[in-house]
């Protein structure tokens, strides 16, 4: 598994992405060389488009990419799940980079809700649809440390009334959080905001929405992924996807012209 990290951090570095902790110097030195190896799966395409800025809006989550790539990427997360904050800092950049903007992959994010916190966060990043919804994910995976931090501190009485998930503890629960300030210094109004948490048939679809993919695809823990529609098994880590991805866009497995 080392070796296999070491091999991910090299090739993604190689493509000018930053993972998180830094690439060492003599972890890049070399880089040139191992993408111009066939094998690899991330070589550098001068034909690159910008698929990675299409989103669309699907019946569970929302859908980056090219949707007739020749791979398909479902990630579930939760918001207040700190290893979905350090996969989206160590490898949706690269995934972006690498993989979506040439066309080759789409990924379809979808939240799951395993608290009202989760819930809050959740009916706030798919505020105003599919434009902005990139920027929005990654800005409260990213700030997570700096709100959850916030909510761990929050007197006893507080985090019951919120724990009920209703709509007033919802718009109390963004406010005592500063979420809602985070969405409105993006250009936001305060109303629409403030309807986005009010919105209890798009709360109750989004419980809903989770409990069909557990159905579906028994996910049981955050972040999951499923690779070309199959749940990946002890899957959960940028370190851990990196080579099945990687295996996936070999030569031999894949139809991607290089």
């Amino acid at each position: 598994m080392k070796h296999l990290k070491r091999a991910a951090l090299v090739a993604v570095s190689a493509l000018g992405l930053a993972m998180a902790g830094g690439a060492t110097a003599q972890e890049t030195g070399n880089s040139e060389n191992q993408l111009a190896d066939p094998p690899s799966a991330f070589m550098v395409d001068k034909r690159r488009s910008a698929w990675q800025a299409e989103v669309v809006e699907t019946d569970r989550g929302f859908m980056i990419g090219n949707p007739k790539a020749e791979a398909s990427l479902i990630e579930w997360i939760s918001y207040t799940c700190g290893h979905c904050a350090d996969f989206a800092r160590e490898g949706e950049a690269a995934l972006d980079l690498a993989l979506l903007a040439p066309g080759h992959m789409s990924v379809e994010v979808r939240p799951v809700i395993r608290n009202a916190i989760d819930l809050t966060v959740s009916l706030l990043v798919q505020c105003g649809g599919a434009e902005g919804f990139k920027d929005r994910h990654r800005m409260y995976l990213l700030q997570q440390d700096k709100w959850l931090e916030k909510a761990r501190t929050a007197p006893q009485s507080q985090m019951a009334s919120w724990a009920s998930g209703s709509k007033a503890s919802r718009i109390s629960m963004a406010a005592a959080l500063d979420l809602d300030d985070m969405l409105a210094n993006r250009g936001a109004s305060r109303m629409d905001i403030n309807t986005c948490l009010g919105d209890d048939q798009a709360a109750l679809a989004l419980v809903q929405n989770g409990a069909a993919d557990r159905e579906e695809f028994a996910v049981a823990a955050t972040p999951s992924f499923a690779l070309d529609g199959e749940l990946l098994s002890e899957v959960h880590t940028w370190g851990t996807l990196y080579p099945v991805i990687e295996e996936r866009f070999k030569p031999q497995n894949s139809s991607q012209q290089r």
